[in-house]
């Protein structure tokens, strides 16, 4: 098995591609070693004590360096983990016991909650989000999520390497608020969430 890497817009992220399926719907942000406790493997990565945050996205995981982290030391060692994981075939989650069911990705939470007033407005976000803006945003190894729409303000989370990226703000007011004014004339601006 080899296990490719890719640089993202974050330099304290790595995108590593293990040539398989990571998560077969929907992707799984893990900000701390608290949260990872649901996964192995994220549990593993976070062991190295020089990772920050982990990402898994449909056929990539994302590694955070911690600050003061090493990559050229460190990315060996989240190579062999994953090398361990996914040729072992473990779960990529912990299940509650031998019949139990895997735990499921993050459900989306709302900041905002959205008036059933502008539900086509929220369908045509999310519409844009998946086809135009989601791809793209996994392209750097991370993912975007939909938090809510409130008085023509789009709220949305970055994930994976784009959260915490130097570059984040201006993807998000630049690129995709652009996108979203463009395309949703009822869209005035979009905030992180």
């Amino acid at each position: 098995m080899f296990i490719e890497t890719e640089t993202t817009p974050n330099p304290a992220t790595l995108k590593f591609l293990p040539g398989r399926q990571v998560m077969p719907s929907g992707t799984r942000d893990f900000a701390s070693p608290e949260d990872a406790e649901a996964s192995p493997l994220a549990q593993a990565l976070f062991d190295t004590g020089e990772v920050s945050g982990v990402f898994f996205g449909a056929n990539f995981v994302s590694v955070t360096a911690a600050p003061g982290a090493d990559w050229a030391s460190l990315k060996p060692q989240v190579v062999g983990v994953l090398l361990d994981h996914f040729i072992s075939e473990a779960p990529l989650f912990h299940t509650p016991n031998a019949g139990g069911i895997a735990v499921p990705p993050e459900e989306d939470e709302l900041l905002v909650a959205d008036d059933p007033a502008n539900a086509e407005i929220v369908d045509m976000i999310k519409e844009l989000l998946e086809t135009r803006i989601r791809p793209a945003v996994a392209n750097d190894g991370g993912d975007i999520r939909y938090r809510g729409f409130r008085d023509g303000v789009v709220y949305l989370q970055m994930q994976g390497a784009c959260s915490g990226c130097p570059s984040s703000t201006a993807t998000l007011k630049q690129g995709i608020e652009g996108l979203m004014k463009h395309y949703i004339p009822e869209v005035t601006e979009v905030r992180a969430a």
